[in-house]
């Protein structure tokens, strides 16, 4: 096994050599300690202490001390690890600068292949092998690059520091205020970066507490509002038999109505919307509540809407889908209803629907779009539900129906952004655009650097084809459910926001709005500043609204009130280092990264 001799020489240029170790030591520190280009996917260089970066000199210290000598091997076990803390680094400073959430492996990991995949469904094979080789020349490059720095340093800076005194004090002291930093003094933030090593270490006790089933069960609550329901046999009874559509609009959050900028630049578009509604003899009232994830993860807000359960803690939501809890779906079908999953995103395998229990799943490789690919999602939402309701049409005979349709078009990167086709018959055939319009569209591409204006541009579409489809004949009544799924990326809602999404009540039966307005709901598509509960109190709303009987009012939760968010999805604030378990913290308190 070779090694590289640590023992003092006398070099002919002792100026270059102390250039050299310099350079080594300030790289290693500095890739752990670099800052997220806040709102990008980009990173800007920290001059603060990165607590592994110590590890690793006392490390080299203790190995030279003992051994004289840093084998290359070694050297290159060391660089991997500080690989993997480094990518650890960059994941944790970007992603809640990007997601407004910080990176959960036992959530995120899965999702990571998807999206890679439908990355490469978008580009040439060519092209995305080349990108593939470029990742890792780019990570092979870093490799020994930081095999380099490792052996720089063992053979330069650690035989001097072993023989001069002060440098002793200074690693003592390096390493006093790596361990305060660890115990949370705050007064060492200025000094030291945020560590990774926690990172790790918490994503591991997660996976770990996952996998007990007797932690996991204490995660769900025994019952919820929708078990009492399937025993009530009028529990639907004020719907009459009117279809429901529930739609979850994308990335569609309350900053569209409470952001000063965002508010007026929407403020034609929204009505627009609000015209097409009464011209299609229809009302509207809305209301907010608290998401249990932003910028991301959307299941967790459909599944807590559905389920009535508080998915906040991610791993609630994938032990709910090991069971046979019910579900708005098994409410609706147990009373006649037809219930329907269209899912336009969705072109892989998606086993987990099985607990969904839809009577039809549609997917994008089922709905025959023919048009052109816009952007990663491909297909637009306007076609999806043209696609759908050609498929399914409805009968004035046929049994009732529920419609979940979570849609896409305003999904993160937020373009390009469809056209809208008046003509809703047009928009199946192969062309349904006009040129100029398709072209226009698909020669935008994601701006990384300002994704506001295009965000702001899918709302818009949202709403014009949401209005289009209102204003066509309707074959029977139809109650919609129109609700956000979470606050877009904090690099569009910006930082600190709250996580409320709104949503919005739409039927030609004033009674039935009537209920949900003693249910604390206001008149128009503005949802005002109440916040209503948690996405899963919804659920309850809904039963309330939809069922029997007279409607008691319901208070509002206080204006400053916040989803109760575990630490597993706050994993960036000064407290999450503790447990899984650890006491909710409010959304939107990710401190500032460190």
């Amino acid at each position: 096994m070779s090694a590289v001799s640590c023992a003092p020489q006398a070099p002919a240029r002792p100026w270059r050599r102390t250039l050299v170790a310099l350079a080594a030591l300030l790289l290693l520190n500095g890739l752990l300690s670099f800052s997220t280009w806040w709102p990008t996917p980009g990173i800007v260089p920290d001059h603060r202490l990165a607590p592994e970066f110590v590890w690793l000199w006392v490390a080299l210290l203790a190995i030279v001390g003992l051994r004289g000598a840093l084998s290359v091997r070694a050297a290159g076990v060391l660089a991997v690890a500080y690989l993997a803390l480094v990518l650890g680094r960059y994941l944790d400073v970007t992603a809640p600068a990007l997601f407004g959430r910080a990176i959960n492996l036992f959530w995120d990991a899965p999702q990571v292949p998807r999206f890679l995949w439908v990355s490469a469904q978008e580009l040439p094979w060519a092209l995305s092998l080349a990108i593939a080789a470029v990742v890792l020349a780019v990570f092979w490059a870093l490799y020994r690059l930081l095999r380099w720095a490792i052996l720089t340093t063992a053979r330069e800076a650690v035989p001097y520091a072993l023989r001069t005194p002060w440098t002793w004090a200074l690693s003592a002291l390096a390493v006093a205020l790596v361990v305060a930093n660890y115990a949370g003094v705050r007064a060492t933030w200025p000094l030291v970066s945020k560590p990774v090593l926690p990172t790790y270490l918490k994503q591991a006790e997660l996976i770990a507490t996952a996998q007990s089933a007797e932690r996991m069960t204490q995660l769900l609550p025994p019952s919820t509002r929708l078990d009492a329901a399937l025993a009530a046999p009028d529990a639907l009874d004020g719907l009459a038999g009117r279809d429901v559509y529930l739609l979850f609009l994308e990335s569609y959050g309350a900053m569209v109505f409470d952001d000063a900028q965002a508010a007026p630049a929407l403020a034609e578009a929204r009505g627009r919307f609000a015209a097409e509604l009464a011209a299609s003899g229809r009302g509207v009232v809305s209301a907010r509540v608290g998401s249990p994830t932003i910028g991301g993860a959307s299941d967790l807000a459909h599944l807590s809407l559905l389920s009535g359960i508080d998915l906040a803690d991610p791993r609630r939501h994938d032990l709910l889908l090991t069971t046979g809890r019910p579900t708005l779906i098994s409410l609706f079908k147990a009373r006649g209803y037809q219930t329907f999953g269209l899912y336009p995103a969705v072109f892989w395998e998606w086993p987990e629907r099985a607990y969904y229990g839809f009577d039809v799943y549609l997917e994008g490789r089922s709905l025959d779009y023919r048009g052109p690919a816009m952007g990663y999602w491909k297909i637009p939402d306007q076609a999806a539900f043209a696609r759908f309701e050609q498929r399914h049409p409805r009968a004035p005979d046929a049994a009732p129906r529920f419609v979940f349709f979570p849609t896409i078009s305003s999904h993160f990167p937020f373009s390009p952004v469809p056209p809208y086709q008046p003509d809703w018959e047009r928009v199946l055939e192969a062309q349904p655009f006009d040129p100029e319009a398709t072209q226009r569209a698909l020669a935008a591409s994601p701006n990384w650097l300002d994704m506001r204006p295009d965000y702001l541009r899918t709302i818009e579409y949202t709403w014009r084809w949401l209005g289009g489809f209102m204003l066509r004949p309707e074959p029977r009544e139809t109650v919609f459910v129109l609700l956000g799924d979470h606050q877009p990326t904090t690099n569009v809602s910006g930082a600190g926001v709250s996580w409320d999404v709104p949503v919005h009540i739409v039927s030609s039966d004033q009674r039935l709005l009537a209920r949900f307005e003693a249910l604390g709901f206001v008149r128009g598509l503005d949802p005002g500043t109440r916040r209503l509960g948690n996405m899963n109190d919804l659920t309850g709303l809904l039963l309330d609204g939809f069922g029997p009987g007279q409607v008691a009012p319901r208070a509002a939760l206080p204006d400053t009130a916040q989803p109760a968010i575990t630490a597993t999805t706050t994993a960036t604030t000064a407290t999450a280092a503790a447990s899984a378990s650890a006491a909710a913290t409010a959304p939107g308190a990710v401190r500032s990264v460190r």
